[in-house]
């Protein structure tokens, strides 16, 4: 089986050892060559995400196209579609989730709870006099890893942003003063089998995921997510894992925040955690494969991105040698160049086979970011 992927980041790079196992080539679409699933790649196009050329190429050699991102031409690719490419998902189940707006419109439609939200033009901001702070300000395009995302205390922030950037409709939002950020993957076959993964904790620094949380202690949210991921999966008609990011709010209501129809940051515990990774379920799902056991194969788990922090070259050997003396450690390096504060270099899984507590896994993230960032 020939799969293509649209995008040559660490999400491709981490699907290697899965597709190995299922006998299943991997042809990547990607505009650099240093990206790292670039060395893993059977073969590699060069060329930006959203040329549609290039994607025909990719098209031309592959069984299926599924993809590492969201920054797509989803025009283009249509016609491409139409003219007998098969994509995972399909097109259809991407279209009401690329725009964060449209995003917010759908999860409503099919009554699914969300933040209050509407949209508006830079003139109209300005001008809203409806306008309450704490607001969450968000681009409806291309936003990643907290780019494009802001939180606004007062008209002067909102001013100071607008005068910054390019004229283009915002998604407004109410601000929500949660309890904790929770995470849940889940998958669907072609079949329409549904898989859900633990619901876990996420937190966030600088709108950037630094940690994931997998203990036992959300338990009484686990049908209420599930149940989400259900409605969500059979209303796109998606097949492939897709990322739910939701709030808990002090009064413990759970809001949905955002959808990643792909594998996500929050799912990078799997690889070592469960017996089925995120990637692998992605590529059984793709290629029409039964799917996987999502089932945790230790207690507690916690992952520590390893975010760039300066502008250097270094590979920071020596630091990782130090994590990987952490008992029950998994050190993945991304095998990046070029580091830059906020990249996302690397991420370390610390197993535990105890029922370990949330503070117990705040504190192995402690013990890793210590080694980390040197504080």
């Amino acid at each position: 089986m020939r799969v293509g992927v649209i995008g040559g980041g660490q999400l491709a790079w981490m699907m290697a050892e899965a597709a190995r196992s299922l006998s299943v080539d991997l042809i990547v679409q990607t505009p650099e060559a240093s990206d790292p699933a670039v060395a893993i790649a059977t073969q590699t196009i060069l060329a930006p995400i959203d040329d549609a050329a290039a994607t025909a190429q990719l098209a031309a050699q592959c069984d299926v196209i599924t993809f590492e991102n969201e920054f797509i031409n989803l025009e283009a690719l249509t016609h491409l579609e139409k003219q007998g490419t098969r994509f995972c998902p399909r097109l259809s189940a991407l279209a009401p989730l690329l725009d964060k707006y449209h995003q917010r419109c759908y999860l409503r439609d099919i009554g699914l709870p969300t933040p209050e939200f509407s949209t508006l033009e830079a003139a109209d901001l300005l001008s809203a006099r409806w306008l309450s702070y704490p607001t969450v300000l968000k681009v409806r395009r291309h936003g990643y890893d907290g780019q494009g995302t802001f939180i606004l205390n007062s008209q002067a922030d909102l001013e100071e942003i607008l005068a910054q950037s390019a004229p283009h409709p915002w998604l407004v939002e109410e601000f929500v003063p949660f309890e904790r950020e929770l995470a849940m993957m889940a998958a669907r076959g072609a079949t329409g089998e549904i898989v859900t993964y633990p619901v876990v904790e996420t937190q966030q620094e600088e709108q950037v995921c630094r940690r994931v949380l997998v203990t036992s202690d959300l338990a009484a949210v686990e049908e209420e997510v599930k149940a989400i991921a259900h409605t969500l999966l059979t209303q796109l008609d998606g097949i492939g894992i897709f990322g739910i990011e939701l709030f808990l709010t002090r009064e413990g209501k759970v809001l949905v925040n955002e959808i990643a129809p792909r594998t996500h940051n929050s799912g990078h515990y799997t690889l070592d955690a469960c017996v089925t990774s995120q990637f692998e379920q992605h590529l059984r799902a793709v290629c029409g494969l039964p799917l996987g056991s999502p089932n945790l194969q230790t207690e507690a788990a916690v992952m520590v991105n390893l975010l760039g922090y300066e502008h250097s070259q270094s590979e920071y050997l020596e630091k990782r040698q130090r994590l990987s003396q952490i008992p029950n450690v998994h050190v993945h390096w991304y095998g990046k160049m070029e580091s830059r504060p906020g990249r996302k270099l690397g991420h370390v899984t610390v197993l535990m086979n105890d029922k370990a507590s949330r503070s117990q896994a705040i504190e192995i993230a402690q013990i890793i970011e210590a080694i980390w960032y040197g504080c």
